[in-house]
């Protein structure tokens, strides 16, 4: 099969390598995925750079989320069939090698979910490790109907899919944005509150908004929005941290957080419980089959540029997941 894969970290354009890799065979309890795309997320290129962990292993096939069609079923698998469309995450995670920067994938039937037919193989690669995280930060606490929710970053990849999937929840929905043209994507998300925070005061909008406070947090920057956190936090609240610039500058003060009875919940999708996992991944479904979704696809490009995918990335102004082609 057409691979691309990097046995050093370094630059994009100096350690990959496009070219012909063994085809993978499902083995127990996997299905094999004629893989139609790829998505990269800002963690595929932080390991692949080497700013996030060192290289695991001698040779990694990058990214982690993709979407395609199952073409082999493994012994002992029985989630999927031969020819079922699919979306997946965690292709290059958790002791696994070889992601989804391919023509085919054989993954553990356990990180496979179902794509719905209205929804496209682009658009079913930007689902899975942002799709799942702002699942996670939602609901790990329960249900979010009639609550108040914050989402930071509401039109970043994460962020989009928090507004929607709180909207859905029945939740009223605060986010904050940098840009007028950011303000717009998150209002069609469906946010009820959209903040510019380089020209409003968060703080006073959101108190005007929701006066006891925000219920929960699903925060892309807890260190740099910690003295804002602090502020508009409701009595019994959750802050979900999946990103962080940096550790907080003012520190966190420890009895703010315990007056108000706050949980801090700092996630990683890799390292999330499996059953907390297949609950995300029927909540995802059921959220698909409920109505037409917005999907982000920032750019795509053909699986022999992924170099360009990737540098596209880390040139932080794409507004969603950009999709790597596998067939093409």
């Amino acid at each position: 099969m057409k691979a691309v894969w990097y046995d050093r970290q370094g630059p994009a354009r100096e350690v990959f390598n496009y070219g012909e890799m063994p085809t993978p065979t499902a083995g127990q309890g996997e299905v094999r995925i004629k893989l139609e795309a790829s998505g990269v997320n800002p963690s595929d290129t932080y390991r692949r750079g080497g700013s996030a962990d060192p290289m695991e292993y001698p040779r990694v096939i990058a990214n982690s989320d993709g979407a395609g069609i199952v073409d082999q079923v493994g012994p002992g698998a029985k989630r999927f069939k031969e020819g079922d469309r699919v979306w997946l995450y965690n292709g290059q995670r958790n002791g696994r090698a070889f992601g989804t920067a391919a023509e085919y994938i054989a993954l553990d039937e356990n990180l496979v979910t179902p794509l719905p037919a209205n929804v496209s193989f682009a658009e079913g690669a930007t689902l899975g490790v942002p799709g799942m995280t702002a699942w996670v930060c939602l609901f790990h606490a329960g249900p979010v109907k009639d609550q108040t929710v914050l989402v930071t970053g509401g039109a970043g990849a994460v962020g989009h899919y928090g507004i929607q999937l709180a909207k859905w929840g029945g939740a009223r929905v605060i986010t904050t944005v940098s840009s007028p043209k950011k303000a717009e994507i998150a209002r069609a998300a469906g946010a009820d509150l959209v903040i510019d925070y380089k020209q409003e005061n968060v703080v006073e909008r959101i108190r005007a908004f929701a006066p006891e406070g925000v219920d929960r947090i699903v925060e892309v920057d807890f260190g740099g929005n910690i003295e804002t956190t602090e502020k508009v936090l409701a009595r019994f609240s959750t802050v979900a941290i999946y990103a962080s610039r940096g550790n907080p500058k003012p520190q966190v003060t420890i009895r703010i957080l315990t007056s108000k009875n706050v949980t801090v919940y700092g996630m990683q999708l890799p390292l999330t419980p499996m059953p907390m996992q297949r609950k995300a991944q029927a909540g995802m479904a059921e959220w698909l089959a409920a109505g037409r979704r917005i999907h982000m696809v920032a750019a795509q490009f053909p699986l022999k540029d992924t170099v360009e995918a990737h540098l596209a990335v880390e040139a932080g102004t794409k507004l969603g997941t950009v999709v790597v082609d596998c067939a093409r």
